[in-house]
């Protein structure tokens, strides 16, 4: 069977509990169709934004069949990320993701301990070993402190057909895309990162997808489509308005995790927007200035779909 296309709108699944902390996987279900049959092109599990370093494995178990069926039903690709740190594990989780009918793994460096850069390429190589599916690296420097150069990057794509996907997040993002794309000669593709905060130029230097937080997706998939359309005045003006609302939640994985749940929850696609310990906790002031983000942002919001 061929592989799925994975380009446009993936955004990172949510963690969705109840307000015991529980995980709600009927709201989950919800949410993830919500997003699919509402503008997003396909589905990532288990990145940053999605708390997989919050869940213990048979949630991890539940959630790999669970999203894979959710996507597929709905005629969409679904990425699962590999996070784990031991090469040993991961090649076994590799295996199990694959074989669950994923379309694609992500592989999120190991960075606990900060490994080497030998190290991190036998690492990368032996996860692009283990399975016949496409693979996606996950460039994040900011997240875990591992700095990669696009030539060394290049050169395990070089060695491994199958990967051909390059998630970009490292600040600024654009020099690097540009040289990634250059190197990889049109044996590899992009997805932005960092919530999309540099999709515009990400999209202008050659990049297919953007993999964003979960809470106004169709607010991405207006831009992508204005992208498509070379209305690229429009594109920038429905950004700004988002980078607006970004700017502010964004200081902190754990702060835009807890807006983003804000978000979900006020629009309706989740019951609660519980996150699990240790997490951001929002004054007065961080929510007084949410409000009059999400009020402007809230008018790009597709009808029927929440305020």
């Amino acid at each position: 069977m061929a592989a799925k296309e994975i380009k446009g709108i993936c955004p990172i699944a949510p963690a969705v509990f109840n307000d015991q902390g529980e995980f709600d996987y009927e709201g989950y279900e919800k949410c993830c169709t919500t997003m699919l049959k509402g503008g997003s092109h396909s589905l990532a599990l288990f990145g940053i934004a999605g708390e997989y370093y919050k869940l213990d494995r048979d949630e991890e178990e539940k959630l790999i069949d669970l999203t894979i069926d959710i996507c597929h039903r709905n005629n969409a690709p679904v990425v699962v990320s590999n996070t784990r740190h031991a090469t040993e594990v991961a090649v076994k989780w590799a295996k199990r993701i694959e074989k669950a009918g994923a379309d694609c793994m992500m592989v999120l460096p190991p960075f606990f301990l900060k490994p080497g850069a030998g190290e991190l390429t036998k690492h990368i190589e032996a996860l692009c070993d283990a399975v016949s599916i496409p693979v996606m690296l996950q460039y994040a420097p900011e997240q875990t402190g591992v700095g990669i150069p696009p030539e060394a990057l290049a050169a395990i794509g070089a060695r491994h057909e199958n990967l051909h996907y390059y998630k970009i997040e490292c600040k600024p993002p654009g020099a690097y895309i540009s040289k990634l794309l250059e190197l990889l000669d049109g044996k590899g593709e992009i997805f932005v990162g960092n919530a999309g905060f540099q999709m515009i130029e990400g999209f202008r230097r050659g990049a297919v997808g953007v993999m964003p937080g979960p809470s106004v997706f169709d607010v991405y998939r207006t831009i992508y489509n204005h992208i498509q359309e070379g209305a690229q005045d429009k594109a920038m003006q429905v950004h700004e308005k988002l980078n607006a609302m970004l700017n502010h939640i964004r200081q902190d994985v754990e702060m835009i995790i807890h807006f983003e749940k804000k978000i979900l929850k006020r629009r309706g696609l989740i019951e609660s927007d519980y996150c699990r310990t240790p997490k951001y906790r929002c004054d007065d002031l961080n929510q007084e200035l949410f409000e009059i983000h999400y009020k402007n942002l809230s008018q790009l919001f597709t009808a029927g779909v929440g305020q």
